[in-house]
């Protein structure tokens, strides 16, 4: 590793992370509120009841809003797989922007069309017509979402392609597959679900504001009911499918799912640790290191999440490097031996059909198919640099789960009570469902690290670690655009909630 340059490196990766983190504030917002929106805009047209066309007015601004910052940042992101990531580019760049293209041809433009009907189309066009564009905008937006998460789920679970030898880059074979590898599927409902859900709590938080300083109760108390309904349906389908996203990973991401459940030793009857506190970062080569200050366990849970069977044996981060023969386990020293072995094949493979060496050329090339599955291990010659930050991940999948289960206890909360026409006397309530909404942002967040966090070292699984796909730029040019884009980024972000915070406080519904 010593002649990669790991400043450039980090330095990338903190300018993607930081984009990222800023794009992701407001682009679930948008995922969830547009179907909200719909949903209301169809009560609007099924009652006639004007309320209800100004209530669908009110959310669609804060839509709006949202929507254009998370488009520029959007942009941004997209660029830097080119300026900053341009050997991952060139390495996956026939499978990875195939969806990234068809977001950009067919998701971005139906939902651009349809946003201008959406927001100036009132009384210009039929309701039917105008209800209509609402849907599409939310479809379209969602389908941005899809294509996004597919690219995203392929990096994790690489599938239907195969690798060009004579060009090094690998080339798709198998759309279908890249479009429905389990991976995908559940990677596009977990996400959007779990953006449904901070939608939902980014309105009934604003809701509860205003029942709080008993402004427009009716209206607010109408879109408290929505919303919670909205955030309820959602927030049990994403448990659901976080449940079968976990699983997804202890197949194609064993050591993931090792560091999100903090288990350095495989076992059957493996336990669930529900809450846990590191004593200190536990060496995995030292059988006798203390992992825990405290923690609580549910016997047998691991076990049965991962595989369905609560005698299942969960191999942990121990077992992954150093190989379990009993269990058919690997060693991480073994796959970086066969990818070294993978790499010199192909750089053997080049040699020969440079200097027109056929045979040579066949058996380098068969020696490089046998053993490229673990290529990128090669690049490593320790194999305790291929554990991703332990500490870091469990703590954020089990805030991710802890908040997760609280949102479903605040939506059945507000639904009950909005129901029943007691919310407003429920301050504690509302208080509750106003701080969930940065609640919310650091669930999503804190569900992004694991996905991004918990697969550290690789770009793409097994294939192309980090440190290798760089672009060969100088790191300080990256490290001034990070400050630039920290300073521009915050300047948007306090613009953004300006903007919104005028718009929130500032409202008075004009029908009363």
């Amino acid at each position: 590793m010593e002649h990669f340059n790991l400043a450039l490196v980090d330095w990338s990766r903190a300018q993607f992370a930081l984009t990222a983190l800023y794009h992701w504030i407001f682009v679930p917002i948008t995922l969830g509120t547009s179907f909200i929106i719909a949903i209301m805009e169809t009560i609007y047209v099924k009652t006639g009841d004007e309320m209800w066309k100004r209530i669908t007015k009110f959310w669609m601004t804060l839509f709006g809003i949202n929507f254009a910052i998370g488009v520029a940042t959007g942009i941004i992101l997209e660029f830097e797989f080119g300026t900053n990531w341009s050997n991952y580019s060139w390495f996956v760049g026939d499978i990875f922007g195939a969806p990234l293209a068809i977001e950009g041809i067919m998701a971005f433009f139906m939902e651009s069309t349809f946003i201008a009907i959406m927001f100036f189309g009132w009384n210009k066009v039929s309701k039917g017509f105008h209800l209509t564009s609402s849907w599409l905008v939310a479809i379209g937006s969602n389908l941005s979402a899809l294509w996004i998460l597919v690219a995203n789920a392929w990096m994790q679970d690489p599938v239907g392609m195969h690798f060009n030898p004579d060009t090094a880059r690998n080339e798709m074979v198998d759309f279908w597959q890249v479009l429905f590898s389990p991976t995908a599927i559940n990677k596009f409902l977990h996400t959007i679900s779990s953006a449904y859900t901070y939608s939902a709590l980014f309105v009934i938080g604003i809701s509860a504001w205003y029942l709080l300083k008993k402004r427009d109760v009716t209206f607010f108390k109408r879109s408290m009911v929505v919303g919670a309904t909205f955030g309820l349906i959602t927030s049990l389908f994403m448990i659901l499918t976080g449940d079968e996203s976990a699983r997804q990973v202890f197949r194609v991401q064993p050591m993931k799912f090792a560091a999100m459940e903090g288990l350095y030793y495989g076992e059957s009857n493996a336990p669930l640790v529900a809450i846990g506190l590191f004593e200190s970062a536990p060496n995995p080569q030292n059988p006798k290191a203390k992992e825990w200050a405290a923690k609580i366990e549910i016997p047998n849970m691991l076990s049965y999440m991962a595989a369905l069977n609560p005698h299942a044996f969960v191999p942990g981060i121990h077992d992954l490097v150093h190989g379990n023969k009993d269990q058919g386990i690997v060693s991480y020293y073994d796959r970086i031996a066969r990818g070294k072995t993978a790499i010199q094949a192909l750089a053997d493979y080049k040699a020969a059909k440079k200097a027109n060496d056929d045979e040579k050329a066949t058996t380098s090339l068969a020696t490089f198919n046998e053993n490229y599955k673990d290529f990128g291990y090669g690049y490593y010659d320790d194999p305790h640099d291929l554990i991703p930050n332990v500490p870091l991940t469990f703590y954020s999948f089990h805030t991710m789960v802890g908040l997760g289960t609280l949102f479903v206890l605040i939506f059945i909360l507000s639904l009950f009570y909005a129901v029943k026409n007691k919310i407003t006397g429920k301050k504690w309530l509302l208080y509750i469902a106003l701080w969930s909404i940065p609640l919310g942002f650091l669930a999503q967040e804190a569900g992004w690290m694991v996905a991004e966090f918990g697969r550290q070292p690789w770009v793409v699984q097994d294939y192309m670690p980090t440190l290798t796909a760089v672009s060969n730029i100088d790191h300080t040019s990256v490290m001034i655009t990070v400050l630039l884009f920290t300073i521009t980024f915050t300047v948007l972000l306090i613009a953004e909630i300006k903007i919104m915070l005028k718009q929130i406080t500032g409202f008075k519904d004009g029908g009363h």
